[in-house]
């Protein structure tokens, strides 16, 4: 327990932090996973507007530090590469 008035601060802004990051997190992963569903779909025109949608998020996430850079990269080439197999 939280001896002294900083470290109650500090608590309750940890937990502020905590749960915001968990719901843009959720967010993030929510559009992500109806990306996915929608390619697997195999519907291109939809699948592209779900792509439309999901690089915003990623960035999003990336500026506000929930993901690393990388790690959106990979998630938008991987979805990138499976809607141009559509295509073809």
């Amino acid at each position: 327990m939280a001896n002294s008035a900083q470290a109650r601060k500090r608590t309750r802004q940890s937990d502020t932090r905590r749960r915001r990051n968990a719901s843009q997190r959720s967010a993030m992963r929510t559009t992500l996973k109806k990306t996915i569903s929608t390619i697997a779909t195999g519907d291109y025109e939809q699948s592209i507007n779900a792509f439309g949608q999901v690089v915003p998020a990623l960035d999003k996430a990336v500026s506000q530090g929930l993901i690393s850079k990388n790690k959106a990269a990979r998630h938008k080439s991987r979805l990138n590469a499976q809607i141009k197999a559509l295509k073809g």
